[in-house]
């Protein structure tokens, strides 16, 4: 065979695979997902006119957030700002000391394996429901107030934390941990030494990022109780004060974007 022919033989274009090869699998896993969506759509009864109808009333409702009144005459504005930070601060650290030790024996490669399935249940249960209904049980137990909220925004962060960081400690490498290992090190020596050095430039920017999360979550289980600014917001719609609501709302965006902005400072500090 020539050059010629040998090089005519090959395809000119590069064609990606297929995902999936076969391709009577292929077109029936498109078409039953398009048949799944449209049965879907349908069965949402939608209504058009009301969409209709609600499309100057959902602009009057924009505009009555401006402009921002942040004149708080009565103080309570401000007040629920500190109570959701102090809440959302206090409710991080507490869930991440408790992470800690729960993600340690959730990780795989470092803890037996009775340990690792009770950390894993411990995980999966304060994973199992959201914060909003963890903080509706807190407020039955604890009665109105930051504790409920500080309680629920807690128990999330275990959830949150300590699966991130089992699994940051299983995907760590094994060559740093056995020469560590090899030198006659403890165990917590070789936590300290081999393990800690490789999780702790992502657990910094989790804690900020969770920090951020309990902030705004603190908006919501305040309105079922759990205190913070959530219980102003609520009282803000109640009565109708969308300038205040508003002015609210733009406070916790810039909170979280000066969040946002501290983590990259910190995540680029510690590497």
């Amino acid at each position: 065979m020539s050059d010629s022919t040998r090089a005519s033989s090959y395809p000119v274009v590069w064609d990606k695979p297929p995902f999936i090869k076969r391709a009577w699998l292929r077109w029936s896993i498109i078409i039953g997902g398009g048949l799944y969506i449209i049965a879907a759509l349908a069965s949402m009864d939608i209504n058009i006119q009301r969409v209709i109808e609600g499309i100057p009333r959902g602009q009057r409702f924009i505009e009555s957030f401006f402009p921002p009144n942040f004149a708080d005459n009565r103080g309570v504005v401000w007040e629920g700002i500190l109570e959701s930070i102090w809440m959302a601060i206090i409710s991080t650290v507490a869930g991440i000391a408790l992470s800690v030790p729960i993600g340690l024996g959730a990780a795989r490669n470092l803890a037996p394996l009775w340990v690792y399935m009770g950390c894993r249940f411990i995980i999966a249960g304060s994973r199992t429901f959201p914060e909003i209904i963890l903080a509706i049980f807190a407020v039955k137990l604890f009665g109105f107030g930051p504790f409920a909220g500080f309680i629920a925004l807690s128990l999330g962060t275990i959830g949150f934390f300590a699966k991130l960081l089992a699994e940051d400690i299983e995907n760590s490498s094994l060559s740093q941990a056995e020469a560590v290992k090899a030198t006659g090190a403890n165990w917590f020596q070789w936590i300290n030494y081999a393990i800690q050095p490789q999780v702790m430039p992502r657990m910094i920017g989790l804690s900020v990022y969770r920090l951020d999360i309990n902030f705004r979550e603190s908006a919501v289980v305040g309105i079922v109780g759990g205190g913070g600014i959530g219980a102003t917001l609520n009282t803000a719609f109640s009565r109708y004060e969308f300038d205040t609501a508003a002015a609210i709302l733009i406070v916790i965006i810039v909170i979280v974007m000066v969040l946002e902005y501290a983590s990259s400072i910190l995540r680029k500090w510690v590497q």
